[in-house]
């Protein structure tokens, strides 16, 4: 991140508990989390990841627009998605602009990506937002399966089934040799439905 110093969170040294899938606890600037109004909410509720302090960036030179839009009362808004555990460690949760709105329901893609890492037949996956009229978006997935591995879109389906709540369950599941990636690497999912035909141009 351009906008901050150096980390913003950290797991502590042992003695100190670790958490897995969690970034740790505040190391240097202030951290809270959001909702979209600005409002800071309590331990337990998810939201925007926030931050102020002396390594971050008090604001953006002559763009006022973009001063507006990614700070809130001095809080830089880092487009993370996130919560607080009842210990103080933070967990993210996914990035607000990938997050998929299905018929007003808020999916994060990390979620799903997840349950289907387990699948001992995967290799890589990621899913993304599909354009849908009837939800506004619908839930799309692209994998890569282990060399020698087969699986049907109905096997994936059902055993995400026993994972994931109903209307978590992707809609459109595309087998690749390979996921896109952008220029640093990264699996993208922004864009990724009209690159694999899943959306009008």
């Amino acid at each position: 991140m351009t906008e901050a110093a150096h980390q913003m969170t950290s797991n502590p040294l042992p003695p100190q508990i670790q958490k897995a899938g969690f970034v740790g606890l505040p190391a240097g600037p202030e951290v809270c989390i959001m909702d979209y109004e600005g409002t800071q909410l309590q331990q337990g509720n998810e939201g925007e990841v926030c931050i102020k302090g002396e390594n971050v960036t008090p604001g953006y030179d002559n763009n006022p627009e973009a001063n507006a839009k990614g700070f809130t009362n001095g809080w830089f808004r880092t487009g993370d998605q996130g919560v607080f555990d009842e210990d103080g460690y933070l967990k993210i949760t996914g990035r607000l602009k990938e997050i998929i709105n299905r018929g007003g329901e808020k999916i994060s893609p990390l979620e799903i990506d997840n349950v289907f890492m387990e699948h001992p037949s995967i290799q890589q996956v990621v899913s993304f937002a599909v354009a849908d009229k009837t939800y506004g978006e619908e839930i799309g997935l692209a994998v890569v399966l282990t060399d020698g591995q087969q699986l049907s879109e109905t096997e994936l389906k059902a055993f995400a089934s026993e994972k994931l709540a109903r209307f978590k369950i992707p809609k459109h599941i595309c087998f690749l040799e390979e996921i896109p990636k952008g220029a640093t690497g990264k699996m993208q999912r922004i864009g990724l439905a009209k690159k694999l035909g899943l959306e009008d141009s």
